[in-house]
C-alpha cells in the first residue's frame, strides 16, 4: 500500500498542471453554488425572523374615509386576531439639497410607542412626542440617500398647507423592507420614502379625526384569509374600499417574494449548470489521464495487485483532484455568499442580516464532487483493468489507416504532409476528438449564458427607458382632475409638451381567474407613453376595448376577442364586459391600457385625468421642479432620469456584480479545458512527436503537427458552444417570467464576441506553455519503452 501511496504522489506531482486545472473547475462550480444558494437561504432568513418579530400583517386594504368606529365591526370578524386602523398619504416633500420634488408616504403611529402590527425598528434616534406634532420619523434608505439625520428639516405639503417636519427617528418597517411608491417597479430612494407621523396630529392635517383610510389585519391560526377578505371588502364597500389584499399581494413583500423566487431559480439552475460542466470535464479529463498510464496499471497488476486495489489507487488519485478543488471553493463561496447578501442588504432593508450557509448545500456540493470523480475514474479505469497484466503493459495497438474520404476525392494533394497528418489524426480518433469539442463547447456556451445576462439588462433598460417611456417628468394628482388641469400644467416653466393619463384601479376577470391592476388610458395620439411589440414596433391603442400585455393576458387565460369583466374599485364601483382588442409585450410589470376617450365613458366621466406626462427643457427644471414642490393638487413627481440612474445603480451593485463573478468562474473553465485538452494530447503523442524529431522534422513542425490539430478542434468547438449556450440561455429565460419583469432572449454582439475571444485567448497561452514544454522535450527519455 506504501508504495501506491508513493506512485499516487508522484503521478500527482508530475501531472500537477492538469490536476490544478481540474481543481480549478471543480472550486469554481462548488463557488457559485455555495454563494448563490447562501444569499437565498440568508435572505429567506432575514425575511422570516424580520416578519415574526415586527409583527407583518396577513391583509392589507385601503379605502377613501370610514369612522373608528368600523374598527371594532372589523375585529368581531370570523378569523381576525387583531385589527390595526391608520391615516396613510402620499405627499410633496421639499429635502435639503434634493432640486427635484420627493414623494413622502406619511403613515400614522399612535404618539405613545408600544407593540403593534407592522411595527418598527428604530435604528437611530428617539421616537415622537405627542405635544410636537411636527415631528416624524424617516425610512432608513430615504434617510441615507439624502444625507438626513436626527434633527433635519423636512418641508411639506400636507393636504394643500406648507408643513416643516422635524427628524426625530430613523426606522425600518417590515412594510417597506423593498421601498417603492405605487406605480413604481424600481426603488427610488432619494425620491421617494415613508414618514411616520403621530396620529392625532396626522388626522388632524387631512381632516381624518376619528376616521382612518387604511387597515391591517392579522389572521388567527387557521383562519380562512379569502373569506376574511370577502367579508372585509362587504364592510368597506361602502366607505370606499379598494378591495382588500393577502400578505402574498402587498407591494413590498411581492417584490420581495419574486426576487427571492428569482434568485432561488438562479441558485438552483445556474450552478447546476456549472456543475454539469464541471462533472463532464472531470470525466473527459480523468478518462484520458488514466488511460495513458495503461502500462502502469499492467505492471501494478503483474506484481499482484488486484482489479479492486488498481482501481482504487485511480479513484484516490481522482479524489485528491477533486478534494483539492472542493476546500477552496466551499471558501470562496462562502466568502461571495456574504458579499453577495451584502449587495441584497442594499436592495432589500432588514435590521440585521447575517449569511447563512446550509450544511444542506455543502454537502450537495461535496456528494457531487466526489461522484464526478468517481465517475471518471471508474468509467476509465474499468476497460483497462479488464485487460490481463501481459496485454496491459503492451502498448495500444496501432491505429488501422485506409484511405478515406480526403484522399479518394484528391483533396490530399492540395495539402501539406502536416495538415494531411493532422487530419488523418483526428479521423483515426474520433470520440476523443468528439470529446474534446463538446467539453470546450460546453465551457463556452457556459461564459456565453454568464455574459448574455449583461446584454439582456442593456436590452430592457433601452426598450423601458428609451422605447416606452419617453417623457421626462411624470405628474400625478391626489385626486382625478378636471381636463382643465391640464392647462395649468402646460403653464409650468419648461413644459414642452404634456399629455394625460386617466388610472384606475380594476380587478379583471375572467371565468376563475381575475387580477387586480391598474387600468391606464392614454391618449390616442400620445408619444411620451408607448406600446410596443416583441419586434419593438409601437402598437397603437384600439378605440375601443382593452389592450393587455401579454403577461397578464397568459394570466387570465384571454386572447384577443375575448370579453373579461372589468370591476372598478373606486367611484361608483362601475361593473363592465369589455373585450380585449390586443396584447403588447412589455418586458417589466404588467398593465392593461385603453384609449383615454374610451375609458372616460367606461367610467361614465367628464375626460378626467390622473396625472400627466411631459417633455420638458433641461434649462428651466430647476423652476418647473421648484414650482411642482408647491402644488397642492400633486402627490407624487417621478422624473425619468433620475429613475434611469437608480435604477442603474441598483443593476450595477447587484445584477452586474453576480453576473461579473458568473462570467469569470466561466472563463476560469474555459482555460482550465483548453490548458488540459492541449497538455493532455502532448502526454498521449509526446512518443509519436519525439518518433518525429529523429526521423528529422524540425522543432517547428512538430510543435505545428500538435498545436495545429488542437487549434482545429477549439475552432469546432466555438460554434459548438455558441450552440449550446444559446440552448441554455433559451431554458433559462422561462424561468425569470415574473410580474416583476421577464428575460427577452436577446443577444448582442458582445454575447458572442466574449466567450470566442476568452476562448482564443486561452488557446493561445495554452499553446505558448505547450510550445515551451515542447522545446525542452527529452527525446531518449520519451522514447524509452517497455517492450
Amino acid at each position: 500500500m506504501k508504495a501506491l501511496n508513493s506512485v499516487l504522489w508522484r503521478d500527482l506531482w508530475h501531472l500537477r498542471g492538469q490536476v490544478l486545472a481540474a481543481a480549478l473547475v471543480v472550486a469554481c462550480g462548488v463557488a457559485v453554488q455555495v454563494s448563490m444558494h447562501s444569499a437565498y437561504v440568508s435572505l429567506e432568513a432575514a425575511k422570516t425572523n424580520y416578519y415574526d418579530t415586527y409583527r407583518f400583517a396577513d391583509v392589507f386594504a385601503q379605502l377613501k374615509r370610514a369612522p373608528e368606529s368600523l374598527a371594532d365591526e372589523i375585529r368581531a370578524l370570523p378569523g381576525v386576531a387583531e385589527v390595526r386602523t391608520r391615516v396613510v398619504a402620499d405627499v410633496t416633500l421639499d429635502v435639503p439639497g434634493l432640486a427635484e420634488p420627493a414623494t413622502g408616504r406619511l403613515v400614522s403611529i399612535p404618539e405613545r410607542q408600544g407593540s403593534m402590527l407592522n411595527d418598527m425598528f428604530l435604528r437611530r434616534g428617539r421616537y415622537i412626542e405627542a405635544s410636537h406634532p411636527d415631528e416624524v420619523l424617516v425610512s432608513e434608505v430615504f434617510a441615507n440617500a439624502n444625507r438626513l439625520d436626527v434633527g433635519s428639516k423636512i418641508g411639506a405639503i400636507l393636504n394643500g398647507r406648507w408643513r416643516e417636519l422635524t427628524v426625530v427617528g430613523i426606522a425600518l418597517s417590515p412594510e417597506y423592507i423593498y421601498e417603492v411608491g405605487q406605480g413604481m417597479l424600481f426603488p427610488d430612494n432619494r425620491r421617494f420614502g415613508a414618514l411616520w407621523m403621530g396620529r392625532e396630529a396626522l388626522a388632524a392635517a387631512f381632516s381624518m379625526e376619528g376616521a382612518f383610510n387604511d387597515v391591517s389585519l392579522r389572521l388567527a391560526h387557521g383562519a380562512e384569509q379569502a373569506e376574511v377578505i370577502a367579508r372585509l371588502d362587504h364592510l368597506l364597500l361602502r366607505y370606499g374600499g379598494l378591495s382588500a389584499y393577502g400578505r402574498a399581494d402587498q407591494l413590498s413583500n411581492r417584490f420581495l417574494t419574486d426576487e427571492l423566487s428569482e434568485i432561488e431559480v438562479s441558485a438552483t439552475f445556474i450552478p447546476a449548470i456549472f456543475m454539469a460542466v464541471a462533472v463532464f470535464l472531470i470525466y473527459i479529463i480523468l478518462s484520458r489521464l488514466v488511460v495513458m498510464q495503461r502500462t502502469q496499471i499492467g505492471l501494478l497488476k503483474a506484481f499482484g495487485y488486484g482489479n479492486a486495489r488498481v482501481g482504487l489507487h485511480y479513484l484516490e488519485f481522482a479524489l485528491v483532484s477533486v478534494l483539492a478543488g472542493l476546500l477552496p471553493g466551499v471558501l470562496l463561496g462562502a466568502y461571495l455568499g456574504g458579499k453577495m447578501t451584502n449587495l441584497y442588504a442594499d436592495y432589500f432593508h432588514f435590521p440585521q442580516m447575517a449569511i447563512v450557509i446550509s450544511p444542506a448545500v455543502l454537502m450537495w456540493a461535496v456528494l457531487v464532487s466526489l461522484l464526478a470523480a468517481c465517475a471518471g475514474a471508474i468509467a476509465a479505469v474499468r476497460r483497462v483493468a479488464a485487460l490481463a497484466p501481459a496485454e496491459a503493459m503492451r502498448p495500444e495497438s496501432p491505429a488501422r489507416f485506409r484511405a478515406g474520404l480526403m484522399e479518394r476525392s484528391g483533396v490530399a494533394r492540395w495539402m501539406s504532409s502536416s495538415g494531411r497528418m493532422i487530419l488523418r489524426n483526428l479521423a483515426r480518433r474520433p470520440w476523443k476528438a468528439v470529446l474534446s469539442v463538446v467539453g470546450i463547447g460546453m465551457a463556452v456556451g457556459l461564459m456565453m449564458v454568464a455574459r448574455f445576462v449583461f446584454g439582456v439588462v442593456d436590452h430592457m433598460m433601452d426598450v423601458q427607458f428609451n422605447r416606452v417611456e419617453r417623457q421626462d417628468v411624470t405628474v400625478l394628482f391626489h385626486e382625478p382632475r378636471a381636463p382643465a388641469a391640464l392647462y395649468d400644467i402646460r403653464q409650468l416653466p419648461g413644459v414642452l409638451r404634456a399629455e394625460p393619463f386617466r388610472a384606475v384601479p380594476v380587478r379583471l376577470r375572467y371565468a376563475h381567474r381575475s387580477k387586480q391592476v391598474e387600468l391606464t388610458g392614454l391618449a390616442a395620439d400620445g408619444q411620451l407613453h408607448q406600446i410596443v411589440d416583441s419586434n419593438l414596433n409601437v402598437v397603437e391603442l384600439p378605440p375601443e376595448g382593452l389592450l393587455l400585455t401579454r403577461k397578464l393576458a397568459r394570466t387570465l387565460g384571454v386572447a384577443p376577442g375575448d370579453s373579461v369583466t372589468v370591476e372598478v374599485l373606486e367611484g361608483t364601483r362601475q361593473v363592465r364586459e369589455v373585450t380585449v382588442a390586443g396584447l403588447s409585450d412589455e418586458l417589466i410589470g404588467i398593465g392593461a391600457y385603453m384609449d383615454a376617450r374610451a375609458l372616460a365613458r367606461l367610467l361614465g366621466e367628464d375626460n378626467l385625468l390622473s396625472g400627466a406626462y411631459l417633455k420638458t427643457d433641461p434649462l428651466h427644471a430647476e423652476g418647473l421642479y421648484a414650482r411642482l414642490k408647491r402644488m397642492p393638487a400633486v402627490s407624487g413627481v417621478a422624473i425619468r432620469g433620475a429613475m434611469i440612474q437608480s435604477v442603474q445603480e441598483i443593476i450595477d451593485r447587484t445584477f452586474r456584480s453576480v453576473s461579473l463573478i458568473e462570467t469569470l468562474f466561466a472563463a476560469i473553465i474555459v482555460v482550465g479545458m483548453v490548458y488540459n485538452s492541449v497538455r493532455i494530447a502532448l502526454s498521449e503523442r509526446g512518443n509519436e512527436l519525439a518518433s518525429l524529431r529523429v526521423l528529422g522534422f524540425t522543432q517547428r513542425e512538430v510543435v505545428l503537427l500538435l498545436l495545429g490539430e488542437q487549434a482545429l478542434v477549439t475552432l469546432c468547438a466555438i460554434p459548438v458552444g455558441l450552440a449550446i449556450g444559446y440552448g441554455m440561455a433559451a431554458a433559462l429565460v422561462p424561468l425569470f417570467d415574473r410580474e416583476l419583469f421577464r428575460l427577452p432572449l436577446v443577444f448582442d454582439k458582445m454575447t458572442f464576441v466574449y466567450p470566442v475571444f476568452a476562448t482564443l485567448i486561452s488557446a493561445i497561452l495554452s499553446a505558448l506553455l505547450v510550445a515551451r514544454r515542447l522545446r525542452h522535450l527529452d527525446l531518449i527519455a520519451v522514447l524509452k519503452t517497455r517492450e
